[in-house]
């Protein structure tokens, strides 16, 4: 059961209204197409071969038999694949090595592509992929993440900020605490695995590359395609109109690349869809991290000293940086503030952003360590919270746009009925089931990327929006039909909103809960020139007429500040003490996220981040065998994740956060609800056992065997 209300404040228009999302009925009806079933004359299926070793080289490919087979077109591989460019400016400012397929023999991890078979249906594609005899040239490889690996380094570059920051002399600081909590903690290897799969289908026409797809900014994908095939940016379109789920996963991959070659080759579209245990490999993934939190604080909890370090891997041949400690920065204050994101390189695949990159595993470690320094100050958590909460950015020194943190938490301590709570663990019991209680904070960034949008004033008296935005499940394209109909002053039904084709022109991508805000900022502004060209009278056209928009100047004006949404996460758990089961009774999270453009969408954004972080707490965890470097059951079945059973009370609220900067007063809502939500797990189980857990998945096992320092670390020898 989910329930929600929201005591935003009535707005009169169409944003802040509840609507059903506008493609609904076409989604339940199957008239909403997804890219692998949209028709095509002459269509061919191509099947991705990879990697069974986790590092070597292909010795050979004995492709002959598998041309002999029926229906089998082509086989692409290194030794006849057409050479792509290596370096390009990509969507992060650095190519993308990953998708450097077919260019040369070497084999970086398991499930690296290498080969492509192309077949008459899919079925035949198959077959044949899986008859391709491939032989390798083994060499050692490593895939053993673990805390003090001699590989570990500080990377000089990441996409968003400096590694490490640095504030005020720690030691001393650590020195002149009263109480200090040192800690480590760790979280497993997760997978988006969004319910669509990823597929794409190229074709060319008349001398353009088209290419139907299924990503969260189609502009970058067609940038990126246009780069490595050495096409001007004007020949290559991308269209992406209903997206079954993305999470950070549906960028760029090479099931894109592939399905390009095959179509340059063959004269004629080809479709590559990928199959679960693929996307275990090609689409990334968030990595382990091995964390340590170290605060110093005075008796009665104020913050003398805050460090967080966080270590994740990456491939061999892609960087990744997954900025756990990031989310310190503008948490907490302290005299000294030390954080840092280290990596270290093994022969997996490389790792990209998922839900929540960084805060997700980093507000677990912080937030669980928060809580274990309010047990030894005796203090309350919520009161630790507010006796640390800043003025301005603990390390940048920028003032806030807004935070209402404490705000969240006042309303949910409230409805939680948190004044009752004994702070005492290990007290309260129904039956078999130990019962506990625990919160945390969340935080993510505000952030907004330049766009471009035009709306038309058609004849008929409708209007049409026209953007490069992603609908990835968000309900994005229903936010945008009321941004724009407020913006025009008309009933959102007379609004037609278009998204996903990189013909519209440059957005922002659905990712880093930026996508409505940035596309919201585009459309009202386009949406507001042509009201007024439509004040001044006049016949409109048969063509209609057209307002556009570009936000980079406005965008790139803004003041510096500390822009974030914030969270406060409540949660109830049972725990079995004779199984060590554990199960989440009730969750309620109250968000300061901006204001909320559709109550209905997003609440559903902030109950299923919560889920997630549920998912995150109790079950999700992606084992690697050391000896193959491949996955243990890389499939829904083993690989765990929440279900409807598993899934509790979840209330979500909000209270009202409009940014004032922002012509709509949208901050963002994908990613806040999964922050915290872990840790407020995490504290709730030992509020009801006594007993830390600050390793995650908190599985059964380890509830009963909880693990001790003098054992082997969590991944240390596994792999």
């Amino acid at each position: 059961m989910t329930t929600a209300t929201t005591r935003t404040a009535p707005v009169i228009g169409a944003v802040g209204t509840a609507h059903t999302r506008v493609e609904g009925r076409d989604k339940v009806t199957g008239a909403a197409r997804y890219a692998a079933e949209i028709p095509f004359a002459e269509l061919a299926h191509g099947w991705l071969v990879v990697s069974t070793i986790a590092r070597g080289r292909i010795r050979s490919i004995d492709a002959a038999p598998v041309l002999a087979m029926p229906g089998v077109l082509s086989v692409l591989h290194h030794g006849n694949a057409q050479p792509l460019e290596s370096q390009y400016v990509g969507p992060m400012g650095t190519p993308d090595p990953t998708l450097q397929i077919f260019q040369h023999d070497r084999v970086p991890h398991a499930g690296w592509p290498v080969a492509l078979v192309v077949a008459e249906t899919s079925e035949q594609a198959r077959e044949a992929a899986e008859s391709l005899v491939v032989e390798y040239d083994l060499a050692p490889h490593d895939v053993a993440f673990a805390d003090g690996h001699p590989g570990t380094y500080v990377p000089e570059s990441t996409p968003r900020a400096a590694a490490e920051k640095v504030k005020g002399d720690l030691a001393a600081e650590l020195d002149a605490s009263a109480v200090v909590v040192d800690a480590e903690y760790t979280t497993p290897e997760e997978h988006h695995h969004p319910m669509e799969p990823h597929a794409a289908t190229a074709y060319w026409d008349s001398g353009r590359l088209e290419v139907v797809d299924s990503n969260q900014g189609s502009i970058y994908v067609a940038q990126e395609l246009a780069q490595l095939f050495s096409l001007d940016a004007s020949a290559v379109r991308v269209r992406s109109e209903h997206v079954g789920g993305g999470f950070g996963a549906k960028g760029t991959r090479p099931h894109q690349v592939a399905a390009t070659m095959a179509a340059t080759v063959l004269h004629r579209p080809v479709r590559v869809v990928l199959t679960r245990r693929q996307m275990f490999s090609l689409i990334g993934y968030r990595s382990p991290t091995a964390q340590r939190v170290r605060l110093g604080a005075d008796a009665d909890g104020r913050l003398r000293a805050l460090h967080h370090q966080g270590l994740n891997q990456t491939s061999t041949v892609h960087e990744f940086v997954e900025r756990s400690a990031d989310v310190a920065r503008a948490m907490y204050d302290a005299e000294a503030h030390h954080t840092v994101n280290r990596v270290v390189r093994l022969d997996v695949p490389s790792p990209t952003y998922m839900r929540a990159p960084g805060e997700a595993p980093g507000s677990f470690a912080l937030e669980c360590a928060l809580d274990e320094l309010a047990e030894r100050c005796g203090v309350d958590p919520i009161v630790l919270r507010a006796r640390n909460e800043p003025a301005v950015g603990p390390v940048s020194g920028l003032p806030y746009s807004s935070r209402k943190l404490l705000d969240c938490f006042e309303v949910g301590a409230d409805r939680f009925g948190w004044a009752e709570r004994d702070p005492r663990p290990g007290l309260r019991r129904d039956g078999r089931w130990l019962l506990g209680t625990g919160t945390a904070a969340a935080s993510f960034p505000t952030l907004a990327g330049p766009s471009t949008a035009a709306v038309t004033a058609e004849a008929d008296g409708t209007f049409t929006v026209r953007i490069t935005a992603a609908d990835i499940g968000t309900g994005a394209r229903t936010a945008l039909t009321l941004v724009a109909a407020d913006a025009l002053e008309v009933s959102p039904d007379r609004v037609t909103v278009r998204i996903g084709d990189s013909d519209f022109g440059p957005a922002m991508l659905a990712g880093g809960s930026a996508g409505t805000r940035s596309w919201s900022w585009a459309v009202t502004l386009a949406a507001r020139d042509l009201r007024e060209q439509l004040a001044l009278g006049g016949h409109v056209p048969p063509e209609g007429i057209t307002a556009r928009s570009d936000t980079t100047a406005a965008i790139g004006a803004l003041p510096p500040r500390e822009r974030h949404a914030y969270g406060a996460q409540f949660a109830e758990v049972a725990v079995d003490v004779s199984t060590g089961e554990v199960r989440v009774r009730r969750m309620l999270g109250i968000f300061a996220a901006g204001r909320i453009v559709n109550p209905l969408t997003a609440r559903n954004q902030f109950v299923g981040g919560m889920i997630w972080g549920l998912s995150m707490a109790l079950h999700e965890e992606a084992v690697r065998d050391g000896a193959t470097g491949t996955h243990v059951a890389p499939d829904l079945a083993g690989y765990h994740v929440a279900a409807n059973a598993d899934v509790p009370l979840v209330e979500a609220d909000w209270v009202d956060d409009p940014d004032d900067e922002d012509p709509v007063g949208i901050k963002g809502i994908g990613e806040v609800g999964i922050v915290g939500a872990a840790a407020a797990i995490a504290n709730a189980v030992w509020h009801a056992t006594g007993v830390r857990h600050r390793h995650l998945p908190i599985r059964p096992d380890r509830v009963l065997v909880p693990w001790d320092d003098a054992l082997p670390r969590p991944f240390e020898g596994r792999g």
